[in-house]
Formats: C-alpha cells, structure tokens, sequence
C-alpha cells in the first residue's frame, strides 16, 4: 500500500527515492566520485595518473583501476592500462558539472554554519540531489554572496535560535 498525501503527493522511503533515482540514472555515486575527482586531480594537464587517483580517493590501485574501466567503456574517458586517463568531452561536461555541485553545496552549508563533518555531510548530499534542485541552490548561494546585508541578516537571526 502507498500512502498518498496531501494534493495527491505518494509518499516513499528514503531507499525508495534512492531507488526509483537509480532506475533513471546511468552512473552511480560511487563512480561520480571518481569521475569528480579525475576532473579535479586532471586540471590543467588534462589527465591524471591511477596512482594519484587512487591515493586522491584512499583506495587501492585495482579498485581505482576497474571503476575507470567502467567510466571509459561508458564515454567519460579514455585510458590505457598503466597510462595516463583523459576526460572524453563527455567526461568533462560532466566532472564540471559534479565538481560545481559538490563547491555549491559545501558554500550553501557553511554559509547556514555547518562546521562539523562540513567535507561528509555535503558527499552524503551531492548524490541524492536532482539538477533541479542544485541549480535552486546555485541561485540562493550566489544570491547570499551578492548581498551581505542579507546574509548578515541571517547571521543576526541565527543567534536568536534556541
């Protein structure tokens, strides 16, 4: 039984989000990590190494070495086993894409003054979010960085809050 809400909204658990998002999505958190963070280590250079990959992300070298296996048999790079990785065009669309949404969030939760587990509790976020709602929350960060009346506004109220 699905329990329907208020203006016929169906309600589901946390898993039941997470799933019914994977069904539409072609890449898992697990490997937007890694490509996040091929598109950082990768820069200017343009390409970055397993080694530095794996030590980027505190895994050994064979888990790091078959998740980018995965990543260039689906167009987001290209790789040759014991060479460098590059970022396809679409790989680079997309790391762009991941690394804004994961600099947005941690700027969002340290302007409402998250201090503790600031790097864990936007990875826990970044995933789960749709396009939609991070370019709501694009807007809003950039708007709290354009006004510091309003942001201070923020401040001042938060120190009310029991």
């Amino acid at each position: 039984m699905v329990y329907m809400g208020e203006q016929g909204r169906e309600f589901r658990t946390v898993r039941g989000y997470q799933i019914k998002q994977q069904a539409t999505k072609t890449i898992t958190a697990s490997m937007e990590d890694y490509l996040e963070m091929i598109y950082r280590l990768a820069g200017k250079k343009g390409y970055t190494r397993m080694g530095d990959l794996a030590s980027a992300l505190n895994v050994q070298p064979p888990s790091a070495s078959k998740m980018v296996q995965k990543l260039a048999d689906m167009g987001y790079l290209q790789f040759e086993k014991y060479g460098v990785i590059e970022l396809s065009k679409k790989g680079q669309e997309h790391g762009q894409y991941l690394l804004k949404r994961h600099e947005t969030l941690e700027r969002f939760l340290s302007i409402i003054g998250v201090k503790e587990q600031l790097l864990e509790e936007t990875e826990k976020i970044e995933h789960y979010i749709s396009p939609e709602t991070i370019g709501k929350i694009i807007l809003l960060v950039e708007f709290m960085e354009d006004n510091p009346e309003w942001k201070q506004a923020f401040y001042d109220f938060k120190k009310h809050e029991g």
